[in-house]
């Protein structure tokens, strides 16, 4: 074994350690305490016969309060970094995120609508996720018309899409009834966990790790792309359809996600360049670090939310807060390097 190996063990090692501890640590943070042993009980207690020693709201507050937000936490902190780091590497920027072309101000779109027409909750995350789809299929339809350069036209079809929705939200916002619609359409779309529920879980984790399984299992071809197409070629590997692949499994990530949480930015952008820095460029390495680490990462914030104050912080606002300074920190590392 390598140094080189060696240290990418360790680390990659810390990282799992970090992963485990935010996410049981995050059951015992809350309103109502819970302590370790029993949460070690009452979890144990779903697969084996355990004599019972604690209260029945235990119970409740663990397995459908704090278990669907936590588990979904990891998965969408976790499949909205694996998003952003596979998007970095197929259109070889730094700078990308699972928002570039347009499945987060898609999906934000479909949910304003479905709070303005009052669909109720299951229709709003429903007219959400089909929204970001349907948003990611105009931009790759537009882009399907730039013979010269289709990544381009990927990116600019994207910024025009975001730009379309990001106007239709604000005027439905604008029209909104300011009392009760507009309060509840400006809130979803900071971003929370706090609504997450048993339901929303099996709505929106199958379709964030049917997104995840492709970019983990062609991690090494993204590897090749992001050399460039002709290096690509050269291997076998035909750019076009890994670049489809690709981004509608980014695309289902991102819409699901969006759907039962709001938009979370900053993740997908932010999480990969502290994986590429502690594990490498090499995404047979990167995705497996940048899924853990994004899963910790939106642990940690959400936590955060939950603490801060005495009404819950839209996680949005608060990812933000960090990713904002750190994409600042890119630009003058980048912009040192001209």
């Amino acid at each position: 074994m390598t140094e080189r190996d060696w240290i990418y063990k360790k680390r990659f090692g810390i990282i799992v350690l970090l992963f485990f501890v935010c996410f049981f640590g995050s059951f015992l943070l809350g309103r109502y305490p819970v302590y370790p042993d029993t949460l070690l009980k009452v979890l144990f207690s779903a697969v084996f016969p355990v004599e019972v020693t604690w209260p029945a709201q235990i119970e409740t507050v663990v397995f459908q309060v704090r278990l669907p937000r936590v588990f979904m936490a990891a998965l969408i902190g976790g499949g909205l970094s694996c998003a952003g780091a596979a998007y970095q590497g197929i259109f070889k920027n730094p700078m990308v995120s699972p928002d570039v072309l347009g499945a987060s101000s898609g999906a934000g779109l479909g949910a304003a609508l479905g709070l303005f027409f009052s669909f109720g909750y299951n229709g709003v995350t429903t007219s959400a996720f089909l929204f970001g789809l349907c948003a990611v299929g105009l931009v790759c339809l537009i882009s399907s018309r730039v013979k010269y350069n289709p990544v381009l036209g990927l990116v600019l079809s994207g910024m025009m899409i975001s730009s379309l929705a990001s106007a239709a939200v604000s005027f439905l916002k604008l029209v909104a009834d300011p009392t009760n619609t507009l309060p509840v359409i400006t809130y979803w779309l900071m971003g929370s966990l706090a609504s997450i529920r048993q339901k929303d879980a099996m709505f929106a984790a199958p379709w964030i790790l049917t997104g995840i399984l492709p970019i983990y299992l062609l991690r090494w071809r993204i590897n090749v792309l992001s050399l460039g197409e002709e290096e690509a070629r050269s291997m076998g590997i035909n750019a076009g359809r890994l670049r489809l692949i690709i981004v509608v499994s980014a695309t289902l990530i991102t819409s699901a996600a969006v759907s039962v949480s709001g938009h979370i930015g900053w993740v997908g952008l932010v999480i990969p360049h502290f994986a590429r820095m502690l594990v490498g460029s090499d995404y047979r390495r990167l995705l497996p670090a940048s899924l853990l680490m994004g899963g910790s990462f939106l642990l940690l914030v959400d936590n955060f939310a939950r603490l801060l104050a005495t009404s819950e912080v839209p996680i949005g606002i608060l990812t933000a807060f960090v990713g904002a300074p750190f994409f600042l920190y890119l630009i003058l590392r980048e912009g040192n390097r001209l």
